[in-house]
């Protein structure tokens, strides 16, 4: 049978993900074929490549680009391969005054131009400038992210990111800047690793200790390619989950408390500004309510970031609340988001292993002026080798287990919540019309 016919069924529903997608190497072998080549997927930030000539090598499958600051300031990407023999050009990041191919020495500007063919007389007059340009890469910007795009009839970025977009702009990314980064190696399909972080229905269960601090119950929503979740109007933060028997305790105290506990446990969707807002709620009377201190603890908050220079977006409670709590911007990028703090996720396949990845974690926050770290990568290759803190490596420990499992016979596909993870099979469904030409 041919292989694309045997992937194209059964069909995706809002409650089912056939179990090929994440175990198959002929699936794999369609995605490097018909999706990578055909999206806009983020590459870098823009504050990476700051000055003329600093530039940023982006890997998918088995293609790579090179993201570089030209003199006039604009951003160009460029397929990563020398014109002459196909040495890769550059690696890593860095900053250079030409692309220079060290097997032969061929150079081109930053624009692209060839500007040094050794002996270029060997080749007389078969050798003309449009042939050896550098090949361009369609990049674009948003959130001070760098997105690129092999496909050159492909939409705008702008109209790629919609409805997302809409959402998001009043967040202020492009403002934000990295507070840590941290790359491994995953024993699962890209998917895989990036499902874990694309719903809040695992809590209940794989963080549950946090659960005497809120009410963990979320929605999930498609938006067109995209995908979110996000917490209940009425979720409670600070008192006890519904699944312990509902709100008990003060909420000031408990407040602080889940603050203090992400904190310590994940270093992420909470800053030094939201644990001073936090020990500041004392100050309401006790007879408090849950109102009176979540409005308590959002003035405190931007109080706290004002006086260390990091003022809120312009951003309204309306507009917090439509935005919700987590994206998933297709095909390979999720972020849980804030107005000061951004935790995001972005999965890439690990060669043509379906059972492994390329996995990246990394914290954004509004900082002072001239007051952001110089941050460096900290790259490696097995997950348990580096310290997450317990939230983290939770989620890690689930993704083997759940590879492994998705082998099994009895397996035929995932079976989504069609209230929770919604946001799951909307991505499969965009997936499926990318592969095969239908959801």
């Amino acid at each position: 049978m041919n292989s694309v016919a045997a992937l194209s069924n059964p069909p995706v529903r809002e409650d089912f993900v056939p179990a090929e997608a994440y175990i198959s190497k002929d699936w794999l072998q369609l995605e490097k074929t018909r999706l990578w080549p055909k999206v806009w997927q983020m590459a870098c930030r823009e504050e990476e490549i700051p000055h003329a000539g600093d530039y940023y090598t982006y890997e998918i499958a088995d293609e790579s680009v090179t993201v570089v600051r030209l003199n006039d300031g604009a951003i160009a990407a460029y397929f990563n391969v020398c014109l002459h023999r196909g040495r890769r050009l550059t690696s890593g990041c860095g900053r250079m005054g030409r692309f220079h191919c060290r097997f032969h020495g061929w150079q081109w500007s930053l624009e692209g131009e060839p500007v040094e063919v050794v002996d270029r007389g060997d080749w007389g007059e078969c050798l003309p400038d449009e042939e050896i340009r550098l090949g361009r890469v369609r990049a674009e910007t948003w959130g001070g992210w760098v997105f690129v795009n092999l496909d050159p009839e492909a939409e705008s970025l702008e109209a790629f990111l919609e409805p997302a977009k809409a959402h998001l702009d009043p967040f202020e990314f492009d403002k934000m800047r990295y507070r840590w980064r941290k790359q491994i190696v995953l024993p699962c399909n890209w998917k895989v690793a990036l499902e874990a972080f694309n719903e809040g229905y695992h809590v209940q269960t794989t963080h549950r200790q946090l659960l005497p601090l809120f009410d963990d119950l979320t929605y999930s929503q498609a938006k067109g390619k995209h995908g979110m979740f996000g917490y209940a109007p009425t979720a409670l933060f600070g008192l006890l989950s519904p699944r312990l028997g509902g709100p008990q305790g003060d909420v000031r105290q408990g407040l602080h408390a889940f603050n203090s506990e992400i904190w310590n446990t994940l270093k992420a969707t909470t800053t030094e500004e939201m644990l001073a807002a936090g020990e500041r709620l004392m100050e309401l009377p006790e007879t408090a309510t849950p109102f009176e201190v979540y409005a308590a603890f959002a003035q405190f908050h931007r109080e706290a970031s004002a006086k260390n220079g990091t003022p809120w977006p312009t951003i309204t409670v309306e507009q917090q609340m439509a935005a919700g709590t987590d994206w998933h911007i297709f095909p390979n990028m999720v972020f849980l988001h804030q107005p000061t703090n951004l935790l995001g996720y972005r999965a890439r396949p690990n060669g043509d292993d379906p059972d492994s990845c390329i996995f990246e974690i990394y914290v954004l926050e509004r900082f002072a002026e001239g007051e952001a770290p110089k941050v460096e990568v900290e790259v490696a290759g097995d997950w348990r080798t580096v310290d997450w803190g317990l939230i983290l490596a939770q989620d890690f420990d689930n993704v083997g287990e759940v590879q492994k499992g998705m082998k099994s016979q009895g397996f035929r596909g995932a079976r989504p919540s069609p209230v929770q993870e919604r946001a799951i099979s909307n991505f499969h469904a965009t997936l499926h019309h990318y592969l095969h030409g239908r959801n």
